[in-house]
């Protein structure tokens, strides 16, 4: 403000002076004209002043400030302390916005901020993939873009009812989302994009589990029960040869049912986050063990083979890798007709990995390539009937698949339907002792 009334007063005494020295010469129109030309000239300074502001104006922010005097040098400093100022301003806000991305993008759900007409405005990087969306499809509405009837009567919904929507969309099939919108300012809306397909399945899953469970518990009890009941009317009115032989039923069922049990106890273990019981096993006594199991089981209709060639130790827990490798000679035997073949193997895997693998190979009716994926899940069987007939639980491969995980072991499954099948399982080096030779039994 100084600044200002200095001009003021030079501009008055510039005048003044004029208007006097007129005045004391005596000329009237003179003075006047004078006082008209001092006045002048600083309109037309001001004037050059102002297109210079102009000029600088125009030019960008960090242009350096034109040179000036009184109170236009006071203006321009003022300016472009403004402009440096709002520059830092807009600096800030562009790299809090930057931050503000980098967190969304580092989100492990999608993100999608709406305008007021439900334009996309910005997305992260797992919304695009959540939804098969791409950077291009900023500014379309997001109804344009996901044609789907059950986004858009959530969207209309009142905003307190924005419980999370299930959805399914066409751009992505087979996935399961989770979408959560959230209103915010100035009329937008949130979009929480949340991949849930895995979740989904494990429900799925978890639900089959407990349906499986009860019906093949139930199927067996049911039996054991009508057939103790039949029992006692036989002690009293029939002979005591169908009385054994109903109690001989029961117990075979009993016995089914114990089996399921204990197939679901191990299971319940072994998904514990417990590490595996670390211990020498002894392969020698281990395969031993299984081919005396198999024969057994197999009654003489079967010949069995043991080639044990491989590494004489395993590290792990004995009980799990027994149980694991027992499974599957027991389906073999249970699912090889008759005067079929079934092969053992122990051998040292390829020289890359120097692992160990184990390998039963029937001659049974095979699997079909379709099933292959599906058998280590719990309760799935190729033939259902077939499977209650050979009294299998259906969780023997389920739980081979997750002795394997705790070892960091590999199953393959190798199989053609009228031509029997293989199944292998590959223990990695470290988990193989070597300090003697493996022996051969046939």
């Amino acid at each position: 403000m100084m600044a200002i009334w200095i001009e003021l007063l030079m501009v008055l005494l510039l005048t003044g002076s004029a208007a006097l020295v007129g005045w004391l010469a005596g000329d009237a129109d003179g003075a006047e004209f004078m006082a008209l030309v001092a006045l002048g000239l600083y309109i037309l300074r001001n004037a050059l002043w102002m297109a210079r502001l102009l000029r600088w104006a125009r030019s960008p922010l960090d242009a350096p400030t034109p040179s000036a005097r009184g109170v236009w040098a006071e203006l321009f400093e003022v300016l472009h302390q403004r402009a440096r100022q709002a520059s830092r301003q807009g600096t800030l806000a562009s790299e809090e916005l930057a931050r503000l991305q980098r967190a969304a993008e580092a989100l492990p759900e999608g993100v999608i901020i709406l305008d007021g007409f439900r334009a996309v405005e910005w997305m992260n990087h797992e919304a695009e993939s959540c939804l098969g969306l791409r950077s291009a499809d900023i500014g379309s509405r997001i109804t344009h873009l996901l044609r789907e009837p059950q986004l858009l009567a959530y969207l209309d919904s009142s905003p307190r009812q924005y419980a999370p929507l299930l959805l399914q969309t066409q751009r992505c099939p087979g996935r399961a989302l989770q979408i959560q919108a959230v209103p915010f300012a100035a009329g937008r809306t949130l979009l929480m994009v949340r991949d849930v397909t895995q979740l989904e399945k494990l429900a799925t899953m978890r639900r089959d589990f407990v349906a499986n469970v009860s019906h093949e518990l139930k199927t067996p009890l049911t039996v054991v029960l009508g057939f103790i009941e039949t029992a006692s009317d036989a002690l009293a009115d029939g002979t005591p040869e169908e009385a054994a032989n109903y109690l001989a039923t029961a117990t075979e069922q009993a016995q089914r049912m114990q089996h399921l049990v204990d197939d679901l106890l191990m299971l319940s273990s072994l998904e514990t986050d417990a590490p595996p019981v670390e211990e020498e096993i002894d392969m020698a006594t281990l395969l031993a063990e299984l081919r005396t199991e198999a024969e057994v089981l197999s009654a003489g209709r079967h010949r069995i083979a043991l080639n044990a060639e491989g590494p004489p130790g395993l590290l792990g827990s004995a009980r799990e890798v027994r149980s694991a490798l027992g499974n599957l000679v027991t389906n073999a035997v249970r699912y090889t007709p008759p005067g079929g073949v079934i092969k053992l193997s122990w051998t040292a895997s390829a020289a890359a990995t120097r692992g160990a693998r184990f390998t039963v190979t029937d001659t049974g009716p095979g699997i079909a390539a379709e099933h292959l994926p599906r058998l280590t899940e719990r309760f799935y069987r190729v033939d259902r009937g077939r499977s209650r007939e050979v009294g299998g639980t259906g969780l023997g491969l389920a739980i081979v698949k997750h002795v394997l995980e705790r070892h960091q072991g590999l199953l393959e499954i190798d199989s053609e339907v009228g031509k029997g099948s293989t199944f292998s399982v590959i223990f990695p080096a470290q988990r193989v002792i070597v300090e003697r030779a493996g022996v051969t039994a046939d």
